[in-house]
């Protein structure tokens, strides 16, 4: 399958959430969708997308199959919904898990289980792991794996990639870190250098 966008993903991640959580509210509108994305609970990260971010994710899903637009008798405005299991003949455990881990980032077995509750009730961590496993045996192309420390994230695009950097190496040195240094040095050689200017004065 192709790879996803990170909007892509929290896009299909919401409308796969919505279609079994709140079935009485699903297919969505596009106001309905672009709030599921940016709700403050149960995401990682949190965004802010506005209609047309949200619209031109949706357009791309379509062109892969993924998503498909509802409109006509029963439906006084445009809606949408997903096609992923149907896509990738995927039950509804599989589905849970892919939800979860798309709106939430990686996550271990046991996070996985209490946060899929209201999409499917898991008997236990061994039933999780099984499904999981299922989900990482396509080859070549796996939807899940198993990064360090016990956690698991998807495979489907975009916004696995800081995840992986983050997940598979547990002690990196972060950009954002070693600007901060950088600029601590440059300000001691400049403090060093105006005490000695100031020595050279008195002297």
């Amino acid at each position: 399958m192709e790879a996803l966008h990170a909007v892509e993903i929290r896009v299909l991640g919401c409308l796969l959430e919505k279609d079994i959580t709140t079935p009485e509210y699903y297919p969505l509108t596009i106001n309905a969708l672009v709030n599921a994305c940016n709700q403050k609970s149960s995401r990682e990260p949190v965004v802010q997308y506005d209609d047309t971010t949200v619209e031109q994710a949706l357009e791309l899903l379509q062109t892969k199959g993924l998503a498909t637009r509802l409109s006509g008798a029963g439906h006084r405005v445009e809606k949408f919904g997903h096609r992923l299991g149907e896509k990738l003949n995927l039950g509804r455990r599989e589905v849970a898990l892919l939800c979860v881990l798309m709106l939430r980032g990686p996550q271990t077995i046991g996070e996985l289980r209490g946060r899929t509750e209201r999409m499917h009730d898991f008997a236990d961590l061994d039933e999780v792991t099984r499904v999981l496993e299922s989900l990482a045996s396509p080859d070549p192309e796996p939807l899940v794996r198993e990064g360090s420390r016990g956690r698991w994230l998807h495979l489907l695009g975009d916004a696995t990639e800081t995840h992986i950097a983050q997940d598979d190496d547990p002690s990196p040195k972060s950009p954002r870190l070693e600007d901060r240094v950088a600029a601590l040095e440059r300000e001691v050689a400049e403090l060093r250098a105006s005490l000695e200017s100031l020595k050279r004065q008195f002297e």
